[in-house]
């Protein structure tokens, strides 16, 4: 199944590296060619002789000992690995790896390759739940690392909670899943906006929406590793990218994203329009801050250009994805933005409900298409919701 594939496995100190072995194990059945790197603490566990038996290979502990081959070996092995697994992931090891630390052969490899990485984290709970590692956690999410999350249980220490190595056989699942990914998405290209715009009243204040760019930032994650080019565009986010972008191009105002998304139409098949874009500006832009006085202050807005509806009019054969973020009367405005604005679909969802919209790693959306077809979805990952959207944009671009 995984022949001509490799795999490169980190594994970092802490009890549950005997799981690595199985994992090991299951790869070799499995036809993959299988590398080890080991931090010194990991070899206080379990001895590198194990590793070397298991994968038929030469593994690497020490940074500094002389090399095997004429390769620069941290190199060598980072262009080599399909996927880059970390198993057992230490809280040590996710905070290098999310704060750009490389001081030893591990780190210093995954930084260095383009692979996919896939992290099994394994600690005890407190140390799990601790708000400095969620945040490392969740910078390498953004950054595009894959995720085999840990078990509940009783830990070697005795404490019960959420910590435990996923099982070797949920870990090889995961392996394969990324490494079988069909790429059916290879040569297409998409734009996708995300994020919100923001429009000044004065040097100091501005006017925005609550938008994290999220939900963009994961259609243009999911595209990527289904084999598309995209162009993301970007409002003000505090996401880190998705790796290997076509284009990255970042924006703050409606007008800019106006522009943006006009000038990169003709290279592109598919639109997808995820940012939340402010419907109104300020008439007039103050170029001094505007000082407090006793009286109420009034700002006199304007309208700004309906992006989707300006690119409806001119899309032709393009296909274009809306989005309705609504509080009330979801479907009856999520229909009529479809009529309007000449979307194939739109995703729509409800922000009054628990899971849905702005700031969450989840939501709950109904997709409605311009024949008023409504496919309902429960709670997902935006990476899972990101992922029928882009099943239903295929399903348009081979008809």
């Amino acid at each position: 199944m995984l022949k001509n594939k490799t795999v490169v496995i980190g594994v970092s100190g802490g009890v549950a590296v005997y799981k690595a072995l199985d994992v090991v194990s299951r790869l070799k059945k499995l036809g993959a060619n299988v590398r080890v790197i080991m931090t010194k603490s990991a070899t206080e566990f379990v001895t590198p002789l194990s590793f070397q038996s298991l994968s038929q290979n030469y593994v690497v502990y020490d940074m500094f000992e002389e090399p095997k081959t004429w390769d620069v070996e941290h190199i060598s092995l980072a262009k080599a690995a399909d996927v880059f697994l970390i198993a057992p992931a230490t809280a040590n090891v996710i905070g290098k790896m999310a704060n750009g630390i490389a001081d030893d052969m591990l780190t210093t490899t995954v930084m260095a390759t383009k692979g996919k990485v896939l992290i099994a984290p394994a600690m005890n709970t407190n140390m799990y739940e601790n708000p400095i590692v969620q945040r490392n956690i969740s910078t390498l999410k953004e950054l595009g690392y894959e995720f085999v999350e840990p078990e509940s249980g009783r830990l070697a220490c005795g404490d019960i909670g959420k910590g435990k190595l996923a099982t070797p056989e949920d870990i090889v699942n995961q392996v394969v899943k990324l490494l079988t990914k069909e790429k059916d998405l290879s040569g297409k290209s998409i734009i996708v906006t995300a994020g919100p715009t923001m429009e000044s009243i004065d040097p100091v204040r501005y006017i925005t929406n609550r938008s994290s760019g999220k939900m963009g930032y994961s259609i243009a994650s999911e595209a990527i590793s289904r084999g598309a080019d995209v162009t993301l565009i970007s409002g003000p986010t505090n996401i880190n990218p998705p790796q290997n972008l076509k284009k990255l191009i970042r924006i703050e105002t409606a007008q800019e994203m106006y522009d943006a998304v006009i000038n990169n139409m003709d290279e592109n098949q598919v639109i997808i329009k995820s940012a939340a874009v402010a419907d109104y500006k300020p008439k007039n832009y103050s170029n001094k801050k505007i000082k407090k006085t006793n009286d109420d202050l009034f700002i006199e807005l304007d309208r700004n250009k309906d992006i989707a509806y300006e690119i409806g009019k001119v899309k032709n054969d393009k296909i274009l994805v809306g989005f309705a973020a609504e509080t009330n009367d979801l479907i009856e405005n999520a229909k009529g933005k479809v009529k309007k604005k000449n979307f194939d679909f739109i995703v729509a969802n409800d922000l009054t409900k628990e899971g849905a919209g702005f700031g969450v790693d989840t939501n709950i959306v109904k997709i409605v298409d311009k024949d008023g077809n409504i496919t309902e979805y429960p709670k997902m990952k935006k990476e899972e919701v990101a992922n029928v959207i882009l099943d239903k944009v295929k399903l348009l671009l081979e008809r």
